[in-house]
């Protein structure tokens, strides 16, 4: 049977970081239970190693082949070179004592550990891409193109994205967007399959939470039942624009002084409540607590609202943010800004939310109004979650992947 394939799953995000728990081992899961045999191989933080037993415990009641190893911080550029030396090292061991079938590669630093696999072993290399990696590390002020040592390492991930495309078997691209910008690079490139961050259906259902869990939290949140909450999920750095957001709500403050700006991230909350500060916007409207996975689709339940706003850049085309499927899943509608990846036709198609077309106030007043004539149940909305953002769907577009690299 095909699905008996032995694939390696390599990760430069450790499964101990928030995002290897929601957008790398649930895949991996819905993988394993379809037959296939997965070691996954991962670099893991320092910081979160203390995640190492849960992380374990899933990948044991799995059957995934854990392999993890150390994730080298410092110095720059240096330490990222040594920590794909130990990835090649270890993928290869892994091999002579496994007979991959397929290499998966999760982002462009995996995929130089994938590429050296396909050239080593002759093995089908899926190039997971996620996003525009050497793009997003410029537009998010990451790389400093002004200082040589970085152009060089742009310069370089530049053409290896090329490469990778070529010479993979097949891509992953979160957007269609995305999709469609690399059609028009005119280079020849494997057939590339769009698959968005996608949310478990299941674990983000608001009809199977528990009511006594669910008043808990809220009080642990402090969020009063007789207010509108609008709120936003996940970190902060990089790409989130906290002022422009808290500047939409202080425009929504005047004509709803009820609300409460509800946070749930693991940012400091001082970062948070000195922004609101310097807009004039009483600490007393904000909330701000951390949350487990497990967690979260509690407090997401809480929200009347979502917001999230997104930096809008070149590499931005191939962005999908995790918590638009999830606030989706809850059915909670979101207010986000237009230009991100698919997120204008995501919203439009399933009428899910509103969007912003400019951080002024005719272009907060304009995405209130038609939030408010255009905005669709929120059963409607969770069913837009489903068609679109649903891991049952995500694990069956890899599967077929798989199915199509081995019978060739």
């Amino acid at each position: 049977m095909l699905n008996m394939l032995n694939i390696l799953y390599i990760s430069y995000d450790g499964m101990t970081d928030p995002l290897g728990q929601s957008q790398v081992l649930p895949y991996l899961v819905g993988l394993s239970s379809k037959g296939y045999k997965i070691t996954l191989l991962s670099c893991e933080k320092n910081e979160n190693w203390h995640h190492k037993e849960l992380i374990q415990a899933i990948c044991t009641k799995h059957h995934i082949n854990w392999q993890p190893t150390k994730y080298t911080r410092k110095p720059p550029i240096l330490s990222t070179i040594k920590d794909v030396k130990n990835l090649k090292k270890l993928a290869a061991g892994l091999h002579n004592k496994i007979a991959f079938d397929i290499v998966h590669c999760r982002s462009y630093i995996a995929a130089l550990v994938g590429q050296s696999m396909k050239k080593k072993y002759g093995l089908p290399l899926v190039f997971d891409m996620r996003g525009f990696w050497a793009d997003e590390r410029v537009d998010g002020g990451l790389w400093n193109l002004n200082k040589p040592v970085y152009k060089q390492v742009f310069q370089y991930f530049k053409k290896k994205e090329q490469q990778f495309l070529q010479e993979a078997d097949a891509v992953v691209s979160l957007t269609y967007a995305a999709k469609a910008e690399i059609e028009t690079w005119s280079i020849p490139h494997a057939p590339i399959t769009v698959i968005p961050c996608c949310v478990d259906m299941e674990l983000f259902d608001p009809t199977q939470l528990s009511n006594t869990k669910t008043n808990a939290l809220r009080r642990k949140a402090d969020l009063p039942n007789n207010k509108l909450v609008m709120g936003y999920v996940g970190s902060l750095g990089t790409w989130y624009l906290l002022n422009e957001m808290l500047r939409f709500f202080e425009y929504w403050l005047k004509n709803h002084p009820d609300t409460i700006l509800f946070f749930v991230t693991s940012e400091p909350k001082d970062m948070i409540l000195k922004a609101a500060s310097n807009l004039r916007i009483d600490n007393n409207k904000i909330r701000i607590i951390s949350s487990s996975r497990s967690e979260m689709p509690y407090y997401i339940s809480m929200m009347d609202i979502g917001l999230f706003f997104i930096k809008n850049a070149f590499s931005k085309k191939a962005s999908s943010p995790v918590k638009q499927g999830e606030l989706m899943a809850m059915g909670v509608p979101v207010i986000c800004n237009a230009g991100v990846g698919d997120s204008d036709f995501i919203v439009e198609k399933y009428k899910s939310g509103e969007l912003v077309h400019s951080f002024d106030e005719q272009g907060f007043s304009e995405a209130v109004k038609k939030l408010k004539e255009e905005m669709n149940h929120p059963e409607i909305i969770r069913q837009g979650a489903a068609d679109y953002f649903a891991l049952a769907r995500g694990v069956e577009a890899y599967a077929a992947i798989y199915e199509s690299l081995c019978k060739h």
